[in-house]
Formats: structure tokens, sequence, C-alpha cells
């Protein structure tokens, strides 16, 4: 089974799904569906801080530069927490994680704003100043 895990992912996936379908505990190849549903949780989360880089970088430049807002910040913004939300309603049990992950994705996301210019690193916090409940209703405006 590992070898069509090698050479044929997707013909691998077909069989690992008809082998459970049909309940055929010795046709499931354990240690690699093992590795894929982990992955599967990885990639969610890291779907997750994805979001939140962005939705944090922009928050940032909001912030820093009030005379620089436009209307695709703003809705770059409704976006990313819409898309957020959805993550953390679709997988609840993220929620624990939210404060290990927005602390990650502050890190990434304060280099990213910094790329503007007349913005340096140090103007940012070193640490992330926003928790998930600021990051979602900090006001930026209503769309139009």
């Amino acid at each position: 089974m590992t070898k069509l895990y090698d050479r044929d992912f997707f013909g691998w996936t077909q069989d690992q799904a008809d082998a459970l379908r049909r309940r055929s505990v010795n046709e499931l190849d354990w240690e690699n569906l093992l590795e894929e549903v982990e992955g599967i949780g990885k990639q969610a989360r890291g779907e997750l801080r994805s979001h939140l880089i962005v939705l944090l970088a922009h928050l940032l430049k909001w912030r820093l530069q009030p005379e620089r807002r436009s209307r695709s910040w703003m809705f770059t913004i409704l976006e990313q927490r819409r898309e957020a939300e959805r993550m953390v309603d679709e997988n609840p049990s993220l929620k624990p994680e939210l404060p290990e992950i927005l602390a990650d994705a502050y890190k990434t996301a304060r280099l990213r704003a910094a790329r503007e210019p007349r913005l340096t690193i140090k103007r940012f916090p070193a640490e992330n100043p926003f928790t998930w409940e600021m990051a979602m209703t900090e006001a930026v405006g209503e769309p139009d």
C-alpha cells in the first residue's frame, strides 16, 4: 500500500476511501492515513494563519498610516476577517489555539507591513497588540 501512496497518491486515496467504506481495516494504510489526517489539521491551522497575517498587516498599516487608508485596504481587512471567522466556525477546535496562532501570524504581519514606504519595523510593536476580538472588530468603516 505504501508503494501506491508513493507513486499514485490519488489512486491511494481512492483505495483507502473504498476500504474505509467497506470497513476493511486490514486494507488500510494506517501509517500514511495518520500522516494525511494530521496534515489536514495542519493545513486548516495554516490557512487560518495566512488569513491572519494579511489581516494583521493591513490593520497595522491602517493604524499607522491614516493618510493612506483606502477602500482597498478596508475591503482586504473585511475579507480576511470573514475568511478567518469562517475557518474558526468550520474548525471550532482551533479556538483554544487562537492566541498562539495570532502571535505567530503577527511576526510575519509585522514584517509585511514594514514593506510599506515610510514605515520601518521599529514603528510596530514587537509583541502582538491584537487579541482575536480586536482584530475582528477594530473599526475600519463600512462598505458602500
